[in-house]
């Protein structure tokens, strides 16, 4: 599934324990120092909806190269919005 800001992968489980996520921020997005910053945003992000999301699934979760730049300007709200949205076309 994406978004014009996050790609998200899932992929089934044999067990129900909790979701585990993988993160990827490409190089495109900014210095190291940029991607590590919006690599920790979108983990806090996600441990805020933790709750939400389905159990026995793994996700790769792909920031697009946008999301770095706007993330500057944005709050953890529009962040939480932009998670909800591709796990919403993720669970359709």
């Amino acid at each position: 599934m994406s978004t014009r800001f996050l790609v998200l992968y899932w992929f089934p489980r044999d067990d129900d324990r909790e979701p585990r996520l993988g993160i990827a921020v490409p190089k495109g997005s900014g210095t190291a120092v940029e991607r590590n910053r919006v690599k920790r945003r979108l983990r806090e992000t996600w441990r805020d909806r933790l709750e939400d999301i389905p159990p026995g699934r793994d996700y790769v979760l792909i920031a697009r190269p946008a999301l770095g730049e706007t993330l500057q300007s944005r709050d953890s709200a529009w962040l939480g919005d932009r998670l909800e949205e591709v796990l919403g076309k993720a669970a359709a």
